[in-house]
């Protein structure tokens, strides 16, 4: 064959792979495409890093039910406890990024990123944001015992009796001990922390005055004080809570800043299709305005507000910078 010819003949088997490498990229993605559309095609995982019966599992639940119901596919949500649910986020990081695998992600994984030296994941890194599901308050809970009407009079109180003053929590590292160290921090007090194994001890301990004040979930301290088992000073949130209205915020109390709440949404492994999170994102928005929706978490005591992936990442990245001093400031370390 002619020079020119053998020439010729590569560039058109060049040209050949070349197109048919090109069609079938384009193939890929209008493969990918087509499956993103199609979502969800089959069931879906809802991993939280607690036990069953906790708020955030409580939360997932809820938003299992109203994705299953809006997208026809089964969401179901899978326990996987342990490490301060460092394990469970470990393992959703892990995952495909096709959508199928999602985690229910509450506070203590931003206060953990500072909390834990040798954690793996990024929130902000390794994570793509879906939806912010809700907001659970801290309330300020004290012993009856002691004399204090309102924050002002716990503060003097404390400062005159610091020997006898200790706070209690359900952990090291929750949102319950931080937000009792960042009452410390813009107070300069120096009251002892005493850490539980969950909120039903501490409350237990802090009726019997084994310890005097706590700033608890509002699910678990709310029903005491309507009990009368404890006397409620401040909720730790911007705004009041519509479950206790009566209840003043610890800014308005006088200590500020302090917008301290236990908070749950969703969250994906870094590159999950787009057209899969806005889906969820659009039908979990518009389960907000269910009456049942709202019922539920009425009974939790937690609000929800409309938000895009965007204002949740953006919200996300605020929290892990905030509570990060919070945590250096109170000393605790867990490995």
């Amino acid at each position: 064959m002619h020079s020119s010819s053998r020439g010729l003949s590569r560039r058109r088997a060049a040209a050949s792979i070349a197109a048919g490498g090109l069609l079938g990229s384009l193939g890929l993605g209008l493969g990918t495409a087509a499956r993103a559309a199609d979502y969800p095609a089959k069931p879906v995982r809802i991993v939280v890093g607690f036990s069953a019966g906790g708020t955030t599992d409580l939360v997932a639940r809820i938003l299992a039910k109203e994705l299953t119901q809006a997208l026809g596919q089964s969401f179901v949500v899978d326990n996987k406890p342990g490490g301060g649910s460092n394990i469970a986020t470990d393992q959703v990081m892990a995952a495909p990024a096709d959508g199928y695998t999602l985690l229910c992600v509450a506070v203590t994984s931003a206060i953990n990123q500072t909390l834990y030296p040798n954690v793996k994941f990024d929130l902000n890194r390794d994570f793509d944001a879906v939806v912010l599901g809700a907001k659970v308050p801290n309330i300020l809970v004290v012993n009856n015992n002691v004399p204090a009407k309102n924050v002002k009079e716990l503060i003097e109180w404390v400062r005159a009796n610091n020997d006898k003053a200790a706070y209690a929590s359900s952990g090291s590292g929750t949102s319950i001990h931080m937000a009792g160290e960042l009452f410390k921090v813009r107070t300069g007090l120096k009251t002892q922390h005493v850490p539980y194994k969950g909120s039903a001890p501490a409350l237990t301990d802090l009726i019997g005055g084994q310890v005097q004040f706590m700033f608890d979930n509002m699910p678990s301290a709310w029903p005491q004080v309507q009990g009368g088992k404890l006397k409620a000073l401040a909720v730790t949130t911007k705004t009041r809570s519509p479950s206790a209205p009566d209840i003043p915020t610890m800014e308005e109390s006088g200590v500020a800043p302090f917008d301290v709440s236990s908070w749950f949404g969703l969250i994906a492994p870094k590159g999950t299709p787009k057209e899969a999170i806005d889906k969820i994102n659009k039908a979990v928005n518009a389960a907000f305005d269910k009456p049942e929706v709202k019922e539920a978490y009425a009974k939790l005591g937690a609000v929800s507000e409309k938000n895009t992936p965007q204002q949740y990442s953006e919200f996300i990245k605020h929290e892990v910078a905030s509570w990060a001093p919070v945590v250096k400031a109170s000393g605790a370390k867990v490995d």
